[in-house]
């Protein structure tokens, strides 16, 4: 029988591990492919405004990989994963720190694009959260959530420390969205009510001590009033714009909550509304609004003329295509943040004034 000594099995090892090493280096052969086209909004021949920039689905999105990690699957075809959403819905970013509601598995999850983490967090008392839906952020980065079962607002820091609740000992239907007045030290909170009930609002608390301010409209159909409103945002003089969903609109109040205009109709024509939910705004006041049954958002200037749509609805999930979207957020860099329900994502979209490849949070030029 023929036996291998000592040196001669250090010798193969050697030669294995040479061999190994020059799998690993080696080019692998690829078979040509079609270039991969990067969506673009409004298409060509128009002047680009918007470029889809990437995808976060899970923490393998931006953690970075390791070098033993990135070896290892090359040489086994393991596929990179990473822990993912359920069900998302609200959205709120600053600075690169993307904050998503996760409806189904009962917290908040932190995307932080500039610092490449991952983080989880509303998962403990006295922080805890049971169906997160609006999300907002201070001036300082903290973070507040409309928990719309425990009907309270939690507050965390920019890192996901629990600080306060507010608001848990008002009466409240069914609150879901919210919109910070730093200025003006205000939170508006919008309680969607219900079909059975006439508590279709806009409620104005102070952010210090957190006593009722004033309320702002009630259930109906005429100017200031509201038939299941969904969310709200602030615009850069102050003005509040509320999402009326039942209504296919979005209405424009002034900060001492008076109506000022409306705009949007029901249809499916641009500028229309099917199933609007969510509202953000930009530092040029520009307003987007998502409609789930569009699958898409639509950008407006201040006065409510449409400017732009941006993505479609489809079965497949792809980039810029939605199956359930809902919520949207726009930070200061003018980057647009797009949640889809469906299917577990946010999809990120840079604005054509700043150069590919910028650094998250990073102000963007002014338009020409």
């Amino acid at each position: 029988m023929n036996r291998v000594h000592g040196s001669a099995r250090g010798a193969l090892a050697t030669a294995a591990a040479a061999l190994l090493l020059l799998v690993a280096c080696a080019e692998v052969p690829t078979t040509p492919s079609r270039p991969v086209e990067i969506p673009v909004f409004p298409p060509p021949p128009e002047q680009p405004r918007f470029f889809y920039e990437r995808t976060l689905m899970s923490s393998a999105d931006v953690v970075l990989d390791d070098k033993d990690a990135s070896l290892r699957r090359l040489l086994t075809g393991e596929v990179k994963t990473g822990e993912g959403m359920s069900k998302p819905y609200g959205v709120a970013a600053r600075n690169g720190r993307v904050y998503v509601g996760d409806t189904v598995d009962r917290s908040i999850v932190m995307f932080d694009l500039a610092a490449n983490r991952y983080k989880r967090f509303g998962l403990e008392d006295p922080g805890s959260v049971r169906m997160p839906f609006g999300i907002d952020i201070d001036t300082q980065g903290n973070v507040y959530v409309v928990d719309g079962t425990a009907k309270r607002v939690q507050v965390y820091d920019a890192d996901g420390k629990f600080l306060r609740t507010l608001v848990a000992d008002l009466k409240w239907k069914r609150p879901v969205g919210i919109a910070l007045d730093d200025k003006r030290r205000r939170m508006y909170i919008v309680d969607a009510g219900g079909v059975d009930s006439e508590d279709h609002f806009v409620r104005a608390v102070d952010l210090d001590s957190g006593r009722v301010l004033f309320d702002v409209g009630k259930r109906g159909e005429g100017p200031g009033e509201f038939n299941l409103p969904r969310d709200a945002v602030i615009g850069p003089g102050g003005e509040l714009y509320v999402v009326d969903g039942g209504n296919f609109r979005v209405q424009v109040f002034d900060s001492d909550g008076k109506f000022v205009k409306t705009f949007g109709a029901v249809g499916r024509q641009g500028g229309q509304f099917s199933r609007p939910k969510e509202i953000a705004v930009d530092k040029d006041g520009n307003v987007y609004v998502v409609d789930t049954a569009f699958g898409n958002f639509q950008i407006f200037d201040r006065e409510g003329r449409l400017l732009l749509d941006v993505g479609g609805r489809s079965n497949t999930n792809a980039p810029a295509r939605f199956m359930l979207p809902s919520g949207i957020a726009v930070d200061v860099d003018g980057r647009v943040y797009m949640v889809d329900q469906f299917f577990r994502k946010v999809d990120v979209f840079r604005p054509a004034l700043l150069p590919a490849g910028s650094p998250y949070g990073a102000a963007r030029p002014a338009a020409k």
